[in-house]
């Protein structure tokens, strides 16, 4: 089968049709390219008009395993046809007690574990801020500019990575302050790591904490290993370790949001293990049911709510949605995808990197395993950024077959299913370099 293939350029007539009545009848979201899928299996999406894509997306880094891996189809199958729904929160079944059980066993950390199951990762945040609260008895929490943590009323108070996400939306939950993150391309110090000593971090205790944040009353810091929306910013080396000592250091719960950084997507199992850092709570959604929505906070048992009652959902632990959430488990482990994302990453990252020595608009190249980033500017020098040039490259890849992500201000972000066939991989990178040949012209 020949990947991309384009027999009427995106979108086709049948997808137009779709778009229309979508924009019709459909609250209006984040839909950034007009890509109506009719098929998607591996890496490769077919639309309505029978166009093959290249699938660069992954559903938002939902589908590390690809699209409809055989594991999880069958799994989902087999439960479906057992019972769909049974509230695990307030019965009981197998299939969520096991999952609960390997996630603890799979978690960074020492010790028993208990895990609550929600629907998406705004609510596995949701859940680490009530654990949090509870636990510590204190009301505020830090945050770094550029998160994004969901947005529902009280993880939107964490996120910060776009205005509009929060434009009209005040008053949001109380005590979020928010920290620069450790964005070295774009340091709001104007300082160069090393010799910087991580000043991004050290202010937190040098200055916030003797200001607006006193750490009596923080319940917890809310991190990103790596920064999903703000951009792919990965921090340096050391930084993560620093944070997780200030937290310690301030009985503060250290919070992990993996939600699009976990299970093998940099390389590691978790992002956090690029570092020696170890979460009191780590957040988890998006891959975990390969398609079946599912959130999960993981914590120490001893965090666990003294009471029945104090938090609860109706859908949190779907008996398909664990399924498939185990399967996905035993794809990824049974097929080496963590060690394949660290090793394909290096290929990825080895090809942006002769890219972005060709042309001038892209100014860095960032990332782990298999969640890369390009950003893209007006010229190396200025580094102001080009989302311009973004879009009109995102746009022209789809109409060439290759399925892109923006991120950032001005960010491309490339997160590949993680048994994405090198083959398919290079055919995706070699489309991107068409389009950026197209754009620097």
């Amino acid at each position: 089968m020949k990947v991309p293939d384009i027999k009427v350029t995106p979108p086709g007539p049948k997808a137009r049709e779709i778009v229309e009545r979508d924009r019709t009848f459909v609250a209006t979201t984040t839909k950034s390219a007009p890509i109506v899928v009719k098929k998607a299996h591996g890496s490769v999406v077919e639309d309505v008009d029978g166009n093959l894509l290249v699938d660069f997306s992954s559903g938002i880094s939902v589908v590390n395993v690809g699209h409809t891996h055989p594991k999880v189809v069958e799994a989902i199958s087999k439960q479906a046809a057992d019972f769909t729904h049974f509230a695990g929160t307030d019965f009981y079944y197998d299939v969520q007690a096991r999952l609960a059980e390997r996630l603890g066993k799979i978690v960074p950390g020492k010790g028993p574990k208990k895990v609550f199951f929600g629907n998406s990762g705004a609510e596995a945040n949701e859940a680490a801020i009530k654990v949090a609260k509870a636990h510590t008895k204190r009301q505020m929490f830090l945050a770094f500019l550029g998160a994004f943590h969901g947005r529902t009323m009280g993880v939107l108070s964490l996120t910060a990575s776009k205005a509009k996400q929060r434009q009209g939306f005040f008053p949001m939950m109380p005590g979020a302050v928010h920290v620069p993150y450790a964005y070295c391309y774009r340091c709001p110090y104007q300082l160069t790591y090393p010799s910087c000593d991580l000043y991004c971090a050290n202010i937190i205790e040098d200055v916030y904490m003797k200001t607006v944040a006193p750490p009596e009353d923080v319940a917890g810091i809310f991190v990103e290993p790596v920064q999903g929306e703000g951009g792919y910013v990965v921090p340096p080396p050391g930084w993560m370790d620093r944070i997780a000592k200030i937290a310690k250091d301030n009985d503060i719960l250290l919070i992990d949001d993996e939600v699009q950084s976990g299970l093998g997507r940099t390389g590691k199992m978790w992002a956090i293990e690029h570092s020696k850092a170890v979460p009191d709570i780590l957040t988890i959604a998006k891959s975990l049911g390969s398609g079946i929505p599912i959130g999960a906070a993981v914590f120490p048992a001893e965090l666990d709510f003294r009471e029945k009652g104090r938090h609860s959902n109706t859908f949190g632990g779907n008996p398909v949605a664990c399924a498939a959430s185990i399967a996905t488990l035993d794809a990824i482990e049974e097929e080496g995808l963590v060690a394949r994302s660290a090793k394909l990453g290096e290929h990825l990252a080895k090809r942006l990197d002769e890219m972005q020595a060709r042309y001038e608009f892209i100014g860095d190249r960032r990332g782990l395993g298999l969640m890369q980033a390009t950003e893209f500017v007006t010229d190396k020098a200025t580094k102001k950024a080009d989302p311009k040039i973004r879009d009109r490259i995102e746009e022209d890849a789809y109409k060439h077959g290759l399925i892109l992500l923006p991120c950032g201000e001005s960010s491309i972000r490339y997160i590949p299913a993680l048994n994405i066939p090198r083959d398919v991989l290079d055919a995706g990178l070699d489309v991107l370099e068409q389009c950026f040949r197209r754009a620097a012209a």
